[in-house]
């Protein structure tokens, strides 16, 4: 204000001299005229003397009248344009603090009233007289209605009652800040200790508690390598894991395994939060897996025990062909040797002579029984092994069938099948497989023939 009354003076002080001679000119001037006349005189006189450095003047004189005219530069203009006087654009505050600021206008209040736009929860202002109020309550920013270090765009506005093109709009900002840090927590929508067996689906969501400063990315580590199949890096996310049958292998000789699962939360200051979840497995069965080599050992029994049915054919019809020439042989024999007798009791000589040659034909068949039929002992004992074999195989199927849906016992009976399967094999491994073309029925048939069946059957005492 001091400058720029100095500069005022400044300027006007030169403006002040002219006019103080003009006033000696005017004065001289006025002895001229008549007493009458100097009344208007003496007032004009009197107006230069009195506001020199407010209003700078022109005076123009003529032989008869004098004429003033003012200089409109030092004229102070009103002020017509509608404005906030102590507006202001930015606005801080504290948690649990009241916000009053009273904004002014340069025109009458009572002809204007103030409105907001997009105002957040709690902040309003006084229609009449442009008063801001705000109470910043914990309880906003634990609800999620507000949020700390977010700037918040309000727009107000001040509008004449009559005029409604006269009005001002503007927005300002406010922004909530804290000194009390509030953690943010990562929250698991599962317990803290989970059991599940090997095949079942592990599905949950991530969730966060946002304190004052939001989590905005996720990690996870885990005590085994596993991964999720969606994505895991920001609240809301799922966490699914598909627990394989082979999670705990068959060396490790336990029935069930821990795994512990670390989701660790980050926020934009690096603050951590670790959520903790244990997860017991138990090992199970891969049912469908185990149903397919369960079908496999099955069938390769049973196909297995076609092959020796056609072996136990293919022997038995070896040892019966041999047997039955063998009998042909000692039956001739016998025949011989007791003609040879009937023939020694007759009387006639020459029948006698008979009698006496026939049992040593007898006797001679014996060698060639040996030499065209020889004893097919390794025959016989191979068609007797190969039958109980399979016999056993068959009551090992209808012991080891599998009971309901899922019989729990199904790794058990499927080993159990190989290893008797194995041992079969071991145990025929010098007994040559035969293969032809004979189908199952005319197998099974010739097999459980009577006849046959009763040749193999012990004998008691």
């Amino acid at each position: 204000m001091k400058e720029k009354n100095d500069k005022l003076f400044t300027k006007g002080f030169p403006s002040f001299i002219k006019d103080l001679k003009l006033s000696f000119y005017i004065f001289a001037t006025m002895l001229k005229y008549p007493p009458s006349k100097r009344c208007l005189q003496y007032l004009l006189l009197s107006s230069f003397f009195i506001s020199p450095l407010v209003v700078s003047s022109q005076v123009v004189t003529d032989s008869t009248e004098i004429r003033v005219k003012a200089d409109s530069n030092f004229v102070k203009k009103e002020d017509t344009v509608l404005r906030i006087k102590n507006f202001t654009p930015y606005f801080t505050l504290h948690v649990d603090s009241t916000l009053d600021y009273h904004f002014e206008i340069n025109r009458d209040p009572q002809q204007y009233y103030w409105y907001l736009k997009n105002s957040p929860v709690g902040l309003r202002i006084n229609k009449d007289n442009g008063t801001l109020h705000f109470k910043a309550e914990k309880s906003y920013f634990l609800s999620g209605k507000l949020k700390y270090d977010n700037e918040y765009k309000v727009r107000m506005g001040i509008q004449n009652l009559n005029d409604p093109n006269d009005k001002v709009d503007t927005v300002f900002t406010l922004v909530f800040y804290n000194t009390e840090i509030i953690p943010s927590r990562i929250k698991p929508t599962v317990s803290g200790d989970l059991i599940i067996e090997e095949g079942d689906t592990l599905d949950f969501k991530l969730q966060c508690d946002d304190g004052s400063f939001p989590i905005e990315s996720i990690t996870y580590f885990s005590s085994s390598p596993i991964h999720s199949i969606t994505p895991i890096a920001h609240c809301g996310d799922d966490f699914t894991w598909e627990v394989p049958y082979d999670f705990i292998k068959d060396d490790e000789k336990i029935d069930q395994k821990l795994l512990v699962l670390n989701f660790i939360g980050t926020d934009k200051f690096f603050n951590h939060d670790t959520a903790t979840v244990k997860i017991t497995v138990k090992q199970t069965i891969n049912y469908p897996f185990r149903l397919i080599q369960y079908n496999k050992i099955s069938k390769d029994i049973e196909s297995y025990i076609l092959q020796l049915k056609s072996t136990f054919r293919i022997l038995d019809q070896k040892v019966r062909h041999t047997k039955n020439t063998r009998t042909t042989f000692d039956l001739t024999s016998a025949s011989t040797a007791l003609g040879g007798t009937i023939f020694s009791s007759l009387p006639h000589p020459s029948e006698q002579t008979t009698g006496k040659i026939l049992p040593s034909v007898g006797v001679a068949l014996v060698p060639v029984k040996e030499a065209v039929a020889p004893s097919k002992t390794y025959e016989q004992n191979s068609a007797s092994l190969v039958r109980s074999d399979i016999k056993r195989l068959q009551y090992l199927l209808s012991d080891n069938m599998l009971i309901g849906e899922k019989d729990p016992d199904i790794v058990k009976k499927t080993q159990k099948l190989r290893d008797e399967l194995t041992q079969v094999q071991l145990q025929l491994i010098d007994v040559p497989i035969v293969e032809d073309n004979t189908n199952s029925k005319e197998l099974d048939k010739y097999f459980n023939n009577p006849k046959v069946s009763k040749k193999y059957r012990l004998k008691g005492k």
